[in-house]
Order: C-alpha cells, then structure tokens, then sequence
C-alpha cells in the first residue's frame, strides 16, 4: 500500500512538472525569446557570479536557523551548512513534494544526530520557516500599499496569500502544540498500522520543544525571516543586473511575492511555470515588461541551479562514508530508508 501510493504520488508530480513545464514553453512563446533574449543580455558574466555567490549568506544563515531547532548544541555548523545545501537541492529535484530533502538532511548528519533525534528537530526547523514566511508577505504588502508598489489587483491577490499563509502557519504550528501527532498515530493503529508509538514518541519531543524551548523557536523564526529578506537584496541584485530601475522595496516586495506563490503551489515541483507567470503578471503591474519578469526569473533559476549541482556533489561525495556500522534507530529506519532511496533515485 505504501509502495502503491508512493508511486501514485509521484506520479501526479510528474505529471505538475510536465503542466509546470509546458506552462512555461507557452509563456515563452507568447511574450516571445527574442525579447526575452533582450533583457538577459543585460546581465554580464560577472555579475551571474555575484548573484550566485550572495546564496552562501541565506545558507549561513539559514543553517543558524536551523541549529536554533535543535534543543541543545549537537551538529558542527559546517555540517549543518551542507547538509542544508544537499537537503535544498533534494527538496527540488525529488517527487516528494517540498520535503523530500529532509530525509537527507537527516542522513547527512546521521554520525552526529541519531534519526530519532534529527526528524522533530527538522518538523521543528520546516514551521519555524514557514512561519517566517508571514511576517514577510506582511512587510511586502505594508511597502507595497504604501509606496505604490504594483497595482491595486496584485495587492490584494497578495493580501489573500497572506490569509492562507497565516492558516497554514497555524495549523501547522497548532497541530504539533496541541499534539495532533499522536492522535493521527492513534487513527493509523485502528486502520491496521502500527504506527502508535512512534507518533507519540515524536508528538512528546515536539510539545517538550515548544513548551521549554520557545526561546529558541523564536530565535529560529527570527533568523530564518533574515534570511528571506537576504533573498529580498538579491532579488535586488538581479533587477540591477536587468537594468531595471527598482528600489530594494520593489525587490521586497518581489520575493514576499514569491514566498507566497511558493507556499501556494508546493506541489509543483519547484514551483515550476506559476513562479514564472506570477512574475510576468507582477512586472507589469511594477511598470515594468513581461518579459523582464521572466528573464529575473529565468536568472534566478539558474543561480538556483549551481547550488542544486553543489548540493548534489555534497550528497555523492558524503554516500561512500556511509558504513556499515551506521545503524539508525528503529522508530526512524523509514527516514534513513527515505534518505537512501531519495539520493540513490537523485544521483541517477
């Protein structure tokens, strides 16, 4: 059954990337490559490599994020730091939908954290990422309405993005607080699956964490919004590059924007073809051409695609250290399993 609904998972993904990708092929066509070729000439050799190499900060930071997760100082930060970018480049290129990366996380610092350890700690991490997401959207809207930022119609397409994150927010961190875990654990057994123990075992670390250590929850959050607003600079960056005349509040404004479309479409893989149409429709509301929203975006899936390739090399070269003698837990050997056939499928 597991196996059955992998696949059909998978499958419908599939499926997304080809609509995602053929949505793309369309927007191509219709705002047409010439002039799109046009706004990417603008964009010299040296600058792609400056774009590219402003990521290493979001990584710092959002690794000192994460370490925040953790309920007391375990991992060496530089394994923290690359296990972060191989989980990212997962996290794109698997059919897990947006978590997919987190089983390798956990692989990667299987020597240092035990899996049964390291899989609320990465719960703990998603939420505190995903609730920094909020007060982001937030701050694009307050610069949006207030400095005329884009039209009338993309402010409240962005005030509605708001709503559903701040639902989704809560649920989530909700869910994890009022042990919602182990009650769906208690519903897995009456359907035949032994899952009871493990989810109450994972709901008692994950209510322990928010109860004694919302402190570091809160220090998690505030990092990981730091880091949303480095790819705010960035995103500045790329629309410097372009020539194009935007302030750092547009740029704000464009990667709240694109924080909300992420967080709205997580089951398309990378988000792919929406990001990009999103981004036509937003630069013409900023006064701007269609098509310069999709060279920005076409710039920034590229720099994204470098660090894909060095995540990708930071999984090949860490899998040969994988021992025999690296026996994970047995209420986490689904996770370790998860990580090893993510990687085998990934490295293909």
């Amino acid at each position: 059954m597991a196996d059955f609904s992998m696949i059909r998972m998978r499958s419908v993904r599939t499926m997304l990337l080809a609509g995602g990708l053929l949505a793309l092929v369309l927007l191509v066509h219709h705002l047409g490559a010439a002039s799109i070729g046009a706004a990417l000439t603008h964009i010299t050799w040296w600058q792609f490599v400056l774009i590219t190499l402003f990521h290493v900060f979001n990584l710092v930071v959002d690794a000192a994020a994460w370490r925040y997760a953790f309920p007391r100082e375990t991992a060496p930060f530089h394994k923290l730091v690359a296990a972060r970018c191989a989980g990212d480049a997962i996290n794109v290129l698997s059919a897990v939908a947006a978590v997919g990366g987190e089983a390798v996380k956990a692989w990667v610092l299987r020597r240092e954290i035990p899996y049964e350890e390291s899989v609320p700690v990465l719960i703990v991490s998603k939420t505190a990422e995903t609730v920094a997401q909020v007060p982001l959207l937030g701050l694009g809207i307050l610069l949006a309405w207030s400095g005329g930022v884009g039209g009338p119609t993309l402010r409240i397409a962005m005030l509605y993005l708001l709503l559903a994150e701040m639902i989704g927010a809560a649920g989530l961190l909700g869910v994890q607080i009022a042990g919602g875990l182990g009650k769906a654990g208690r519903l897995l057994s009456w359907a035949g699956i032994d899952g009871t123990l493990h989810a109450t075992r994972l709901d008692e670390r994950l209510r322990g964490f928010y109860s004694h250590e919302w402190r570091r929850f809160l220090r998690s959050v505030g990092l990981y919004f730091v880091g949303w607003l480095l790819g705010a600079v960035q995103a500045f960056f790329i629309l410097r590059s372009l020539n194009l005349p935007a302030s750092l509040a547009t740029a704000t404004v464009i990667e709240a924007l694109w924080s909300g479309v992420r967080f709205a479409t997580f089951y398309v893989p990378a988000s792919l073809g929406t990001l990009e149409g999103a981004n036509a429709v937003a630069f013409r509301a900023f006064g701007f051409s269609p098509s310069a929203g999709l060279a920005f975006a076409l710039v920034s899936r590229a720099s994204q695609a470098v660090w894909i390739g060095l995540g990708m090399i930071v999984v090949l070269v860490m899998r040969p250290t994988l021992s025999l003698t690296d026996e994970p837990t047995a209420p986490a050997a689904s996770t370790a399993e998860c990580g090893e056939q993510l990687i085998s499928r990934s490295s293909q």
